[in-house]
């Protein structure tokens, strides 16, 4: 079977390797460059932790099972610069801890590990950090990678298995005959094939319309402050309990909350942010300022800490906040895999194993029904091309 992969960042990149390993004759089209997009973006997070019991916890499961095994002999895996670190979650109210042990409740049924954690034994876990808390609760199976080198990392592997890789072509429309697609226009020229997977993050409302079909996927924004690079300070992936709820927010208004954790060159990202601002890639002071007073409740040594720089990028939004994984329930030939918004870098593995077992018949790891392109959420009106 000849597969068009739409996409160079993670997911594209994971559904290709999975795809050419089980002998599929790959093509990857992107616009720019591999990982440039979302993917180059974000923090690189594979959490279990901020997901309650449900399809996407389920999907995050089989994710992080599957990262150390496909990391497992790969020549490029240094790069990925995978860190199984743990994450720490905290709670600084009464409200907060009195949702926070619900939410942990719920997740340890689900067969998440969640362990609570005392003023000592969080002093100990994480010694800057505040002890005016209420509640915190340690995630043990939380990750993290090097984001733009995981997704390097998988496409190496792709083409490594046979893929082969295109940028510079921007997708323009389909090739169909009948009901199906059997080519897609792009900048670079007509590429056809059997089938074609749409991994577009943000932009797969428009690349699913110039095909001519529907997917409700947007583009919701984020931004991360990073400082100079320091002394070990951070220990484990830090966020206080509102990150569930700014996450699983559908609201347009800015959702932030306190998100820090260090990476391997010794800085510290410290997020974080969700709006609906469309494509609109300015950075907010206004947003940067907010997400800095609320990293300095948890960890009020960072007060005197510089600043290196700051980011923002698109995250792909659904409206009932699940990724799409499958068949487009109108255009015969056209796959999704996209609508992660940030949880995409830890989804990653597990979308491409779902997606491969349902473009070759089989039946996935995990219950796909509830990723289905068909649903409500995924059927409403995406972005203008």
């Amino acid at each position: 079977m000849r597969v068009v992969v739409l996409g160079a960042g993670i997911i594209g990149a994971a559904c290709a390797r999975e795809l050419a390993l089980a002998g599929c004759a790959v093509t990857v089209v992107d616009r720019g460059r591999p990982a440039a997009g979302t993917t180059a973006h974000g923090e690189g997070n594979v959490l279990v932790s901020d997901k309650g019991p449900g399809p996407e916890l389920e999907l995050a499961k089989l994710s992080r099972e599957l990262w150390p095994a496909v990391l497992d002999g790969d020549p490029d895996a240094a790069g990925v610069e995978w860190d199984a670190k743990g994450g720490i979650v905290v709670a600084t109210t009464a409200a907060g801890a009195r949702a926070l042990t619900e939410f942990a409740g719920g997740q340890r049924k689900a067969g998440v590990a969640a362990e609570d954690l005392d003023a000592a034994a969080l002093a100990a876990a994480e010694p800057h950090l505040t002890r005016d808390f209420t509640k915190a609760v340690h995630y043990p199976e939380d990750a993290q990678v090097q984001p733009a080198g995981a997704a390097t990392a998988l496409l190496a592997a792709a083409v490594r298995a046979g893929a082969v890789v295109r940028t510079g072509c921007e997708v323009l429309g389909a090739v169909r005959r009948g009901g199906r697609v059997t080519g897609v226009r792009t900048s670079g020229g007509t590429i056809g094939g059997d089938a074609f997977v749409n991994a577009a993050g943000p932009w797969s409302g428009r690349v699913a319309m110039r095909l001519g079909a529907r997917l409700g996927v947007r583009p919701r924004r984020g931004e991360v402050l990073v400082s100079a690079p320091m002394p070990p300070t951070v220990f484990h992936k830090v966020y206080d309990a509102d990150y569930v709820g700014a996450v699983g927010s559908g609201a347009g208004e800015l959702q932030a909350s306190a998100v820090v954790e260090s990476t391997r060159a010794g800085t510290i990202l410290l997020g974080s942010s969700r709006r609906r601002a469309g494509f609109d890639d300015r950075i907010r002071p206004e947003v940067l300022s907010v997400i800095a007073a609320k990293a300095l409740r948890l960890f009020p040594s960072l007060a005197g800490v510089p600043v290196m720089r700051a980011y923002g990028g698109f995250r792909p939004f659904v409206a009932d906040h699940l990724p799409v994984i499958g068949a487009d329930p109108h255009l015969d030939g056209l796959w999704h895999a996209t609508g992660h918004e940030g949880a995409g870098i830890g989804l990653s593995t597990g979308t491409a194993a779902v997606l491969r077992d349902l473009m070759l018949g089989r039946a996935p790891a995990i219950d796909a029904t509830p990723f289905r392109a068909d649903r409500p959420a995924a059927q409403s009106e995406g972005e203008a091309p």
